[in-house]
């Protein structure tokens, strides 16, 4: 059964960081894809940027590129999103998400191709 927990969401006030954790088993980071999305209010769900079971990153947010960078530690089992430069349009719930690859599979930053979620941690940046 794959788990994920999030932590690391809170308050921040514009130009700040925050670092986002999900934790997840030695056999979820080396089989599966492992997503960062979030969701702001009256909005879909958007994809942020993943890590490959096999390492490599795909960003999918052209907005955050430069300031955000996604990162797996297979010590600490976790993946995680160092946010920087936080902005009042990053507010959002944000959740990390897993799925099951091949390493020869293509990256995809869909939501619907991720059967596994965590369950969300809240991030407000207050300008």
């Amino acid at each position: 059964q794959v788990q994920l927990v999030e932590s690391g969401g809170g308050l921040v006030q514009a130009g700040g960081s925050l670092r986002l954790s999900c934790a997840a088993s030695v056999f979820t980071l080396n089989y599966h894809d492992i997503a960062w999305f979030r969701q702001a209010p009256g909005k879909e769900r958007e994809g942020v940027s993943l890590v490959r079971r096999g390492g490599g990153i795909t960003d999918c947010l052209d907005s955050v590129k430069g300031r955000f960078t996604i990162s797996k530690d297979k010590a600490r089992n976790t993946v995680s999103l160092q946010m920087n430069n936080l902005k009042p349009e990053d507010t959002a719930v944000y959740y990390c998400a897993a799925r099951r690859v091949i390493l020869t599979a293509s990256a995809t930053c869909a939501s619907d191709e991720y059967p596994y979620w965590g369950q969300g941690t809240q991030v407000t940046v207050s300008s």
